[in-house]
Parts: structure tokens; sequence; C-alpha cells
């Protein structure tokens, strides 16, 4: 899910929209220039991350792109239980408006228009700390497991793919599920996570069989109760 925040104007160090040919905030002496993305995340999360911290989610990632004469800023967020689309939009908007202060007492942190993103992190989401782990117990997931060589250059030959259901994770390691039984993992013996897509869950299946159950018992008791006027009929007919 995400929410989508206005693009702002260009403006100067004073909030006022910034002349055409005046020069951007980019070329400022000491700013950092347009091109300098690096530089102007770490200037993002210093803002937002603690906006983040305080709603109580964690920020998971921010990046920052061109699109035509603008940047997309991207910020995605999460937390235990996740996170729903009016969390998002909260989110949203109080990040929005701790840029809207910050450009305001320091200057722009983003050259020119930008738009603001925030999302909540999807499937395609790399599993690589400990809280990835614990917020996908019960998914398949496909992990590369490093294997343990005497030489450090060697350590790629022992690597192998497992892919097993994620049944525990703490903060040291996880525990998976796969064709050959249980298995506990260190995190630092794994690669990235890749959560995998399944069309088929074992509880829809049991949610279907339930309702398939549901289904058959009120039957049933329509078919009961047509069978019980039937009798009565037959009886009135024999009294006749």
């Amino acid at each position: 899910m995400t929410q989508r925040g206005r693009a702002t104007r260009p403006t100067g160090p004073s909030g006022r929209p910034r002349r055409a040919d005046g020069p951007r905030g980019g070329d400022r002496a000491g700013a950092p220039r347009g091109g300098d993305l690096g530089a102007r995340r770490a200037r993002l999360r210093e803002v937002i991350e603690p906006v983040v911290d305080g709603a109580g989610y964690d920020l998971e990632d921010l990046s920052v792109s061109r699109a035509g004469r603008r940047h997309v800023v991207r910020v995605i967020v999460d937390a235990d239980g996740g996170i729903n689309l009016d969390a998002v939009a909260d989110i949203s908007r109080a990040v929005s408006a701790a840029l809207d202060a910050a450009e305001e007492a320091g200057g722009d942190i983003v050259a020119g228009e930008y738009q603001l993103e925030v999302s909540s992190p999807g499937v395609d989401r790399p599993l690589t700390l400990p809280r990835h782990w614990r917020r996908n117990v019960g998914r398949l997931v496909k992990v590369t497991v490093r294997g343990a060589t005497a030489l450090p250059e060697q350590r790629a030959a022992g690597d192998r793919q497992v892919t097993g259901r994620v049944v525990e994770a703490d903060d040291e390691r996880v525990v998976l599920e796969t064709d050959a039984g249980r298995a506990e993992h260190r995190y630092a013996d794994l690669g990235p996570g890749r959560v995998q897509v399944e069309f088929t869950r074992l509880d829809e299946i049991d949610e279907a069989d339930e309702f398939d159950d549901a289904d058959e018992t009120g039957e049933t008791g329509e078919t009961g109760e047509t069978d019980d006027i039937d009798d009565e009929d037959d009886v009135e007919d024999e009294e006749r």
C-alpha cells in the first residue's frame, strides 16, 4: 500500500517560491549538488527517521530518484503485525510536515519539486534483519545458506539454496521447516531471504472447508424441513 504526498513547489530558504532564474538549492555554496543523491538521502533520513520511530514504526528503506524534472522520495515503513492504509496516511502527513519544517529552518533538502511516497513493504522485499524474519513467521521463504569451509575464499563452494517455512525467529536465529525436517540457522549464515508467493495457503483451504461444511449443514436443515412436510401430507392422505 502506498500513500503519495503532493509535489512541493520550488522554494527558497524562507519558504517563498523560488524564481525560475534564481540559483537552485543544489547550486548554493556548501549545499549538496543535485547529483549527490547519497548526501540528500542521508539528510532526509535525519529528518524522517525520528518521525517514523516516534510513531512506533520502523523505517525499512529510504530512496531518492529522479522522475523528469522532479525527485521522488520513497519511504517504506513497517511494524510488528503489519501496517494498514490509515497508518500509512498518518505517517505520510507527519513526514511531509517534518520535511516542510526542516526546509523552512535550513533550506532545501531536495532541490526543486519532489513527490513523497510512503508505503509498506511488499512481498518482494528481501529479509535481511531479524525483525524481517520474525514478521514473516508462517511464510515460505527461499534463502542461501552459507557453508563453512577452511578458507574464506572457499566459502561460496558450500553455499546451498534452501526453501522452507519460517517456524520460529528471534534476534539470533531462525527455524525453517523443509522437506527434510526442521533446521535452525544463525542469521550470520544466511543470505537475504525471499518470500515465496503461494497461491493456495493451508489456512485458506481450512477456511474453505469450514464454509463448505456450513453450507452442507444449511442444505440438510432445509431438506429435513421439506421431508417433515411431506410426511405430514402422507398421514393426512392415509386418514382420508
